[in-house]
């Protein structure tokens, strides 16, 4: 599909947010290096932020799989902080969880993604589609100061990302076809659960890493969100 097509067909892009637009693994990486560093613990903040992540991910996919009742984003990571510290032999509070965990609602925007976002929304309506919960994600505005159209959190639909139904409720709320949104995530597998729910998909590549095989490819592939910008507006 050319970017003339999906210029043509896109009311809005939609976003992924932690990962995508703030740049998590850095902000996080630079929260956990005093605090580790004050604990003692010699190791490498970043592969801790790495392990912190890994685990969330882990424990929301099976949240997602036992279909339950939806455990909120913020107790997903306060179980996956007081894991990676318990592996790691760090001795820690149930504050100090909470603090680290609170601070994924402060994280700063990847530098180029404002001026990124203000071209692309001269053309097309901005919306999140974030994992995290709706009070986080409030939070998160006063410090990403990106003005979205709308922020839409999947408690809607009651299961992590990349669940079909978190993005099919994220169309019904907005009133459009799947196939009108453009979904742009910094994760393959964010990318892979948007096509699989009809949607059309933009990969922002920043860590020059293969895609992988998948029915579900990008529509677009590019390095940045500014490349994505000037390829669609």
């Amino acid at each position: 599909m050319s970017y003339e097509d999906i210029k043509q067909d896109i009311k809005v892009c939609m976003f992924d947010q932690y990962g995508t637009v703030v740049d998590m693994q850095g902000g996080l990486t630079a929260i956990a290096t005093p605090f580790l560093k004050a604990k003692g613990w010699s190791g490498n903040p970043n592969s801790f932020v790495t392990w912190w992540r890994r685990t969330h991910f882990e424990n929301s996919m099976i949240d997602a799989l036992l279909h339950r009742e939806h455990t909120p984003y913020r107790e997903i990571g306060h179980r996956a902080v007081a894991h990676v510290m318990d592996r790691s032999g760090i001795r820690y509070t149930r504050e100090e969880v909470r603090y680290l965990v609170g601070e994924i609602e402060k994280l700063k925007p990847f530098p180029e993604v404002p001026a990124a976002l203000e071209k692309l929304q001269t053309r097309y309506r901005l919306v999140v589609l974030s994992n995290g919960d709706p009070d986080m994600l409030e939070t998160a505005k006063r410090y990403h100061q990106i003005p979205f159209d709308n922020v839409i959190s999947v408690a809607e639909a009651n299961s992590f990302k990349p669940h079909v139904a978190t993005y099919t409720k994220a169309a019904e709320i907005l009133g459009l076809e799947p196939r009108q949104i453009l979904f742009v995530a910094n994760h393959a597998f964010d990318c892979i659960g948007a096509k699989s729910a009809g949607m059309r998909t933009a990969f922002i590549d920043r860590r020059s890493r293969p895609f992988g095989e998948t029915p579900h490819q990008p529509d677009i592939n590019v390095p940045t969100m500014q490349d994505l910008a000037d390829a669609i507006v």
